[in-house]
């Protein structure tokens, strides 16, 4: 084992596979490929990150956007790429949803990437129309059950985060809502907003300001736990859906054959880099919580979302479009 100088950091870490005079790590810039189109959540965090990075090695990060297939152009990019650690992928909870939800892929979404981290928590919320009646989690699968089908929610997609959310709801609490989708988040709001909808499952960010002013009713968070922001409003689970946790996540890949010693790099400066003072309320002024555990972590828990959620799109038969 041999020690590689990571001036970045300013530290000394024994590296496998790496020889002392190996080039510090890293020696040119480093591009982000984002998932998803310029904009939204992914594309946000990215750049963020990105420009504290930059600062921190003293090397460009250059983010570059390939939207397409849920995801799946982005990741094949990627999982294609040189091992190197100069060309990483950022994507949403999309990257769990791929394995099950995608055929005739030219590439393996678990074999060929290797996660560095998950990079932030983007808790969601359920809100209804206020001319629902319904006030509680409990009262609106009550009523779901009593009318059938007649409830819809609304989602930007097939295989949205939205969708997802309410696939599983559907899928716990034994009640049947009628999916709805859209082109878009911001057009899914607003028939919710209008009660062409009944309900969604929608940002903190996106959602609060309109409970606010009464235009939609607040019910419940979709995380496993409480979400930061909103401390006194209960979980789906806590509200009684025994089980239901939707955490929207944000993370960062690599081709799998990269040198664990530079993911270990990158997985340390960009926690650093999340857990920053100044950063955290910046992220929290976006509804983001930080996450940035360690490599093993990471990858256990991504490991654990691809399976639970290929159950879920097998019971709800969600295919890519």
């Amino acid at each position: 084992m041999n020690n590689v100088r990571i001036t970045a950091i300013g530290i000394v870490c024994a590296a496998p596979g790496f020889a002392a005079t190996a080039q510090p790590f890293p020696a040119k810039p480093v591009r982000f490929i984002v998932g998803t189109a310029a904009g939204g959540g992914v594309d946000t965090i990215s750049r963020i990150v990105g420009q504290r990075l930059t600062e921190r090695w003293s090397q460009q990060v250059v983010v570059e956007n390939r939207a397409g297939a849920g995801g799946a152009v982005g990741s094949e990019f990627v999982a294609k790429s040189a091992p190197d650690g100069y060309t990483l992928l950022t994507i949403s909870i999309a990257h769990a949803v791929i394995p099950a939800s995608h055929r005739n892929l030219n590439y393996d979404p678990v074999r060929d990437l290797a996660p560095v981290t998950v990079l932030v928590n983007a808790p969601n919320v359920l809100v209804v129309h206020p001319s629902l009646p319904a006030k509680s989690v409990k009262e609106l699968v009550s009523l779901a059950k009593s009318r059938q089908a007649e409830i819809q929610y609304a989602s930007s997609g097939n295989g949205s985060p939205a969708h997802l959310a309410g696939e599983l709801f559907k899928l716990l609490s034994g009640a049947n809502f009628v999916h709805v989708p859209y082109k878009g988040t911001a057009s899914a709001m607003t028939d919710v907003i209008g009660g062409r909808v009944s309900f969604t499952f929608g940002s903190i960010l996106s959602s609060i300001p309109h409970v606010k002013t009464g235009k939609l009713r607040l019910l419940g968070a979709t995380g496993s736990r409480r979400a930061m922001s909103l401390p006194d409003t209960p979980t789906i689970a806590e509200a009684g859906v025994a089980g239901y946790a939707v955490d929207v996540w944000y993370a960062m890949l690599a081709p799998s054959a990269t040198p664990r010693a530079i993911l270990s790099t990158l997985n340390a400066d960009v926690a650093r880099v999340l857990h920053a003072p100044e950063l955290r309320q910046r992220l929290a002024d976006l509804g983001l919580e930080p996450v940035g555990e360690g490599l093993d972590a990471s990858a256990r828990y991504i490991d654990a979302e691809i399976a639970k959620w290929a159950k879920v799109v097998k019971a709800a038969r969600i295919a890519a479009e």
